[in-house]
């Protein structure tokens, strides 16, 4: 038997949410070895949402299974009232059992996703926005220019070669510090990171007075919540490794896939420590660096830390 009257009845406004959801995906399952600067790498990408986003926007934080003292700091940005949306998972789904639960459950019009080591800066959300609204059929604006895989951009490309009043410039437009320092934040050799920045080519579009280049990517991009459902849901066996997906299937499809012409978002890794960027090494840190660049030898330390990995937090 009902006692009273459920006071829920005589609310007259509700609130309502965002036309744009910024959504971090999280997972630091400890704080030690590779994840042991990530709690500081969050805070760094949370605040730079934070402090750098232009637009009106909620913010969704989906937790992967992290530590309790993550767990903790979410609950505090939450109770501060930083965090609208926190999802706390008890277990890692991976990256495609979270994309189906943001993309499908973000209530904003648009979401921008970013994996939790994305740093930005000011005018990222507005400057990504622009490029999807005055671009036609665009599936997705990544913050910042970098080199990508030409096979995920066929599409775009190929809209820009046939569409009229699209100017098309191809080279090296980029700037090679900004290929670069995002080059050696993925942990690759100054010369790797060289001869890759030689060999490509850079595509940039101007339409209707405005700048992009071609390409885009997972680890970050805003796009359309209705184009993203075409998507899901996403299937995959592995937390990790499959998440081009995306890239591929939205190229597919015929959805343009575009970059801002400003280096408004950065990866971090999993450290805040600044790049390894021309840092002279002596002759000894060199000769040990070679030797853990061997093959055998790469293999079976990175062999030995999944299998303690799997030990200790793998269900």
């Amino acid at each position: 038997m009902r006692i009273g009257q459920n006071p829920a009845k005589f609310v007259k406004d509700v609130a309502k949410p965002s036309r744009v959801t910024v959504a971090v995906l999280n997972y630091i399952p400890f704080l030690s070895g590779y994840y042991a600067d990530m709690l500081n790498v969050l805070d760094a990408c949370l605040n730079g949402i934070w402090e750098n986003t232009d637009s009106n926007y909620d913010l969704m934080v989906f937790d992967n299974g992290s530590c309790e003292e993550v767990i903790r700091y979410l609950r505090d940005a939450q109770d501060a009232g930083n965090i609208q949306y926190l999802i706390l998972c008890d277990k890692n789904l991976g990256k495609g059992g979270a994309w189906n639960m943001i993309l499908a459950s973000a209530p904003g019009e648009i979401i921008a996703y970013t994996d939790n080591d994305c740093q930005f800066s000011k005018g990222w959300l507005n400057q990504s926005l622009k490029i999807l609204e005055t671009y036609p059929n665009t599936g997705m604006v990544t913050a910042r220019p970098f080199q990508t895989n030409p096979d995920f951009y066929s599409r775009t490309l190929e809209w820009a070669e046939t569409t009229p009043g699209v100017k098309v410039e191809h080279g090296h437009l980029i700037p090679f510090q900004t290929l670069h320092q995002f080059n050696l934040s993925l942990g690759q050799t100054n010369e790797y990171s060289r001869s890759l920045i030689d060999k490509a080519e850079d595509i940039r579009m101007t339409y209707q007075g405005i700048q992009s280049y071609a390409g885009g990517s997972h680890w970050q991009f805003i796009a359309r919540k209705s184009v993203l459902a075409e998507f899901l849901p996403f299937e995959m066996d592995r937390p990790m490794g499959q998440v081009k997906e995306l890239d591929r299937r939205m190229n597919a499809a015929g959805y343009l896939r575009l970059m801002t012409v400003e280096p408004l978002a950065m990866n971090l890794s999993n450290t805040l420590l600044p790049n390894d960027q021309e840092r002279v090494r002596s002759p000894e840190s060199g000769k040990k660096r070679r030797i853990y660049d061997f093959a055998p030898v790469k293999s079976f330390l990175l062999g030995l830390h999944n299998r303690i990995f799997n030990i200790y937090y793998r269900d």
